[in-house]
């Protein structure tokens, strides 16, 4: 069974792509799971870029694959903040809860049309033989009124589906994997396992 290290601290990105690649014969774990702590300084200027320095950087300590993401929020009245920044936004140690209250209060007053937002990932693999893949996912939204809903985490609570009347935070987590950004750039990644392993 293949062996694919996720760069992540994140359980629920972690269980994410573990549904995601759940057919597959592949076991993954998180960084914890493998052993590996390390701090990677994100210093790229797109999620791409982002999700390469931290792949490659984890590949150098394990033979196995790397999977490394980075993903954001971006809302266009905000000029696509909080975009890169969105873990680090208001201060790393902010929880969620306060930065989409923040986000909400900044918006406030801003009529639907203007409120549109999108959630990007961008992955990156990195194999054995130094290989590089990268995928990228977007799901298109709008930032709610209100923060709603229990599932997912992040700013899911505050990014409102029109086509399912909810917030991403509402939907189930299978609904989820098929719309969402990650979930798109999985499988398009999973496509690429497919035909670099066959």
């Amino acid at each position: 069974m293949r062996q694919i290290i996720f760069a992540t601290g994140n359980q629920g990105k972690v269980k994410e792509v573990q549904a995601i690649m759940a057919d597959m014969d592949v076991e993954v774990l998180s960084l914890k799971q493998a052993g590996i702590s390390v701090d990677i300084e994100e210093n790229g200027t797109t999620f791409e870029e982002n999700a390469v320095i931290k792949a490659k950087e984890i590949a150098k300590l394990t033979d196995a694959v790397v999977l490394a993401d980075d993903s954001g929020l971006e809302i266009d009245y905000l000029n696509k903040e909080p975009g890169i920044y969105s873990a680090r936004y208001l201060g790393e140690d902010t929880p969620y809860t306060e930065k989409n209250r923040i986000i909400l209060e900044r918006m406030s007053g801003v009529e639907t049309e203007k409120r549109t937002a999108r959630f990007i990932c961008a992955m990156a693999a990195v194999f054995p033989d130094g290989s590089v893949i990268t995928t990228t996912g977007i799901m298109e939204g709008v930032i709610a009124y209100e923060i709603k809903g229990e599932n997912g985490f992040g700013y899911d609570p505050i990014f409102y589906l029109p086509e399912y009347s909810m917030t991403s935070a509402q939907i189930s987590s299978e609904e989820k994997n098929k719309i969402s950004h990650r979930g798109k750039a999985l499988q398009l990644m999973k496509a690429e396992f497919l035909k670099k392993w066959q």
